[in-house]
Parts: structure tokens; C-alpha cells; sequence
């Protein structure tokens, strides 16, 4: 009943025929952009004609999702950055106005997860967690939001159900999703009256590379995902969700069944939700538990 409600909502999401701010010829910027959710969403805008800044820290992958964005239409630049350094997220910044005057959308998508006890795990990993999934996304809005004022612009967070739920063996990654989510609502009330818009999106468990990227308890990739991958959301829908959201000013989304059941259930049986979590991740491949 409940999954069924949940998706006749979703369906009414879809038909929804809000007035769309258009996004054409807006400059937007995308961290971890040469990847997943990101390189996703670079295509989405590509196609709504924008003109895409593309940052991660790996150029040779942004580079070839550069020459697609450019074959949709879109006017792109790639910039090499490690959002987990200030002075990297202020030159991405001071290289977009040197190359298109502005900024209209900010997406902090660059993120990386975890996967050990926190009784195991080195200190180093939690401090890095935190560093890409929440200071990387301060420190982008920080500089750009002046340009994103002055356009009554938005800025959007990719975040996770794990910044709404903890997820055990995720510790550094859930506080650093928490954090952001923290942030982004006291930035969305501190803005009430100033035009920005300021949007966070919780896709659920997405097919993309990060869990094969996602640092054991010594701080290196696991490079081995513990779920199906092919059961998961696709990047492309959450891209095309990140676009209705900006398109409708939307300030907040939780993407899946499993998301949203995860979000409602937290808020009247959480204990209970406590159970069926531990359940479930206990039961994944090599398994922190076991």
C-alpha cells in the first residue's frame, strides 16, 4: 500500500506542469563531473543548450565527456580540480567567470564512500570522507556564491539516503552526508529572501563507480562493488531529476522506493528501520559483519 502511494506520487511528480524556469545559454558548473551521476548530469544540461563548466580530478575522463557535451550542443570547459583543496575550488571558480562572466547553478556532485567498521577503520579515511563530501561542496559555494546572488541563481547538493539514515560500516560517509545536509538547509533558510535557490537531491543506491572507489578501513579503493549493480537506479535518471529540480526550484528530493521508504519509515519506526539495516547490510558480499 505505502509502495504504491509512494509511486502514484512519483507519477504526479512527472505529469507536473509547474512553471519551468528555462535553462538554456545558463552556466553551470559540475563537480566529479567525468563520472557517473556527474557525467550524467553534464549531458542532461548539454542537452538544454547550457554552457557547462566540468571539474574533477580526472582530466582525461572529463575530456572525452567534454567532446559528447560539445556534439549535444553545449559550449563546455574542463577544469582540473580536487574539491577536497580550497585554492582548487577557488580557481574553479575564478576560471569560470574568466571564461563566461558568471554563474547560474553550482551542482556539488563530487563525493567518494567507505566501507569498514568504525572500530576498524583508519581515522585518515573518515578525515578524507569529509573533506571531498562536505568541505568540497563549502568551499564551491563559498567562492561562487556572490555570481550565484547576484543571478538569484541555485545550487544543488548531491547527497545520499545515508545523510538521512546512517548506514553502519558508512560512518565517515553518513556524518560527511549529514554535514551536507546541515549545510545546505541553514544556507536554503539563510536565503529565503535573497532569491537563491538552494536544492539537495538523495538519489538512493545509483549504479556508478562509487562503490568500486569507495576506501576500506585502510584507505583504499575496495574495487569490488557489494551490490548488484544492474538492480540500481540509473545516473541518468537522477540527472534528469536534478534538472526538473532546477527547472522548478525545488528545494528538496529523495529519489527510489528504497529512498523513500528509508525517509519515512526513519521518521515514525526508526528503531525498527535500525534492524532492517543492519539485516541488510549483513547479508551484502563480503560483508563488514562477517
Amino acid at each position: 500500500m505505502e509502495i504504491e502511494f509512494l509511486k502514484k506520487i512519483e507519477r504526479q511528480f512527472n505529469k507536473s506542469k509547474i512553471n519551468k524556469l528555462s535553462l538554456q545559454n545558463k552556466v553551470v558548473i559540475i563537480t566529479g563531473a567525468s563520472s557517473g551521476i556527474g557525467e550524467a548530469t553534464a549531458y542532461a544540461f548539454a542537452k538544454q543548450k547550457c554552457k557547462l563548466v566540468l571539474a574533477a580530478r580526472n582530466l582525461e575522463n572529463l575530456e572525452k565527456v567534454k567532446i559528447n557535451c560539445e556534439t549535444l550542443g553545449a559550449e563546455t570547459i574542463t577544469i582540473k580540480c580536487d574539491v577536497s583543496n580550497e585554492e582548487n575550488c577557488k580557481s574553479l571558480i575564478t576560471e569560470t567567470i574568466a571564461k563566461f562572466s558568471t554563474i547560474h547553478v553550482l551542482i556539488n556532485n563530487a563525493g567518494i564512500s567507505m566501507r569498514a567498521l568504525f572500530a576498524d577503520v583508519n581515522m585518515d579515511v573518515l578525515k578524507q570522507l569529509m573533506e571531498i563530501n562536505f568541505w568540497g561542496s563549502v568551499y564551491c559555494t563559498k567562492y561562487a556564491l556572490p555570481y550565484l546572488l547576484k543571478e538569484k541563481g541555485s545550487v544543488l547538493a548531491v547527497n545520499s539516503v545515508a545523510g538521512i539514515k546512517g548506514l553502519p560500516g558508512r560512518t565517515g560517509y553518513s556524518a560527511s552526508k549529514y554535514a551536507l545536509n546541515g549545510f545546505m538547509d541553514a544556507l536554503r533558510i539563510e536565503n529565503l529572501k535573497t532569491g537563491l535557490h538552494v536544492g539537495v537531491i538523495c538519489p538512493g543506491y545509483t549504479k556508478s563507480n562509487i562503490r568500486n572507489a569507495a576506501l576500506n578501513k585502510n584507505a583504499m579503493a575496495q574495487a569490488e562493488s557489494p551490490l548488484d549493480e544492474d538492480k540500481l537506479i540509473l545516473p541518468e535518471t537522477v540527472a534528469d531529476y536534478i534538472v526538473k529540480m532546477l527547472e522548478q526550484r525545488k528545494a528538496e528530493m529523495v529519489l527510489s522506493i528504497q529512498g523513500k521508504t528509508v525517509f519515512w519509515l526513519n521518521k515514525f519506526f526508526p528503531r525498527w528501520l535500525d534492524k532492517l539495516i543492519y539485516s541488510a547490510i549483513a547479508k551484502e558480499k563480503d560483508s563488514p559483519f562477517k
